[in-house]
């Protein structure tokens, strides 16, 4: 035997990994939630607090990686009443997220001289923000479950490779998510305008409720 038993499955694996690889680089690059938040993060409150919710927002993605390998996130799908519990948290917090970016741009019309940053523009704050719309979204874990077990060659400790792909998903929306606030970093004078702060505002604003309220009429 000379421990061959003990090995790895190396081909298969990298075949995995380089399959999953295209489904979430097809994934990130659709335009969603993830990609509004961080835009108007970039725009509006500047890269330190753009990064704060990219992070949050990978975080949230390992931590479903861990819960989907673990089979804990499998409850969404066997459990109807977890499910439903999970998808109106986060029905209420991106409609309640959305609504204050409404008032936001609301009440800033009054104060054209106001501090060039939002209120909630900390980083501490910023990356709760990125966590909470990741973990509260039960399409994301419905996706890992539905998706991750596909990829898991045999002889592969799941653990491991449930975190090695939510690695590979987490890589590819870093470089994604450089490249948005790159981008809003070279036009971010020019969009800090008043006007187009509060435009920028309620339009992510509506953004988010429109997808909390696809996410309250979804049926599991």
């Amino acid at each position: 035997m000379s421990g061959y038993g003990l090995r790895w499955p190396f081909v298969d694996v990298y075949g995995a990994i380089a399959s999953f690889a295209v489904i979430v680089a097809l994934l990130t690059l659709t335009p969603g939630l993830d990609t509004a938040l961080i835009l108007r993060t970039s725009l509006l409150a500047g890269r330190r607090s753009a990064w704060a919710v990219v992070l949050g927002i990978q975080v949230g993605t390992l931590l479903w990686g861990l819960l989907t390998a673990a089979g804990l996130s499998a409850l969404l799908t066997a459990s109807h009443v977890a499910y439903e519990v999970l998808r109106w948290a986060g029905v209420a917090y991106l409609i309640w997220m959305g609504g204050r970016m409404l008032w936001h741009s609301r009440t800033s019309q009054a104060d054209e001289a106001a501090p060039p940053d939002p209120p909630d523009a900390g980083w501490g704050r910023a990356f709760r923000r990125g966590l909470l719309t990741n973990l509260l979204n039960p399409k994301v874990g419905a996706f890992y479950v539905a998706v991750l077990p596909q990829f898991m060659p045999q002889g592969v400790p799941h653990a491991v490779m449930g975190v090695l792909l939510a690695g590979v998903h987490v890589c590819e929306a870093l470089v994604w998510s450089a490249v948005l606030i790159g981008f809003t970093g070279m036009v971010r004078g020019w969009l800090r305008r008043p006007s187009v702060k509060r435009a920028l505002d309620r339009l992510t604003g509506l953004i988010v409720i429109g997808f909390g309220l696809r996410l309250a009429v979804q049926q599991s």
